[in-house]
């Protein structure tokens, strides 16, 4: 029998959280992709606690239907430029089940050109 296609990515999800985990000094970027937004967070596990985030909504695309790779470049910028200003330089990254492909990759990069080491 077939998985569901949540059911397979809330596997490999689970398979990357046993390996990929945010400390104080070095906090996991989390990638959640809905079909019409990106979001990102930066994690300390330790604690808990969400240090800074940031998302499609934060961007002018109120009059697009979705977000492409150059809104994700951007939203990756602007994580960086928050995480950067509360102190965080270096951070895990955690594609979330998702393919390092297209959206996850733009954000990455994004963040990277704000000054993010992963």
């Amino acid at each position: 029998m077939a998985l569901a296609r949540s059911d397979r990515r809330q596997r490999i999800k689970y398979r990357i959280r046993k390996k990929v985990a945010g400390t104080t000094e070095k906090p996991r970027l989390s990638v959640f992709r809905s079909n019409a937004r990106i979001y990102a967070q930066v994690i300390d596990d330790t604690k808990g606690v969400t240090l800074v985030s940031a998302s499609s909504i934060e961007l002018d695309t109120t009059n697009k239907a979705s977000v492409n790779a150059e809104d994700a470049k951007k939203v990756g910028i602007k994580l960086a430029e928050k995480a950067i200003a509360a102190g965080v330089s270096s951070v895990v990254f955690d594609r979330n089940g998702y393919l390092y492909h297209g959206k996850v990759k733009a954000l990455a990069d994004g963040a990277r050109e704000g000054g993010l080491k992963f």
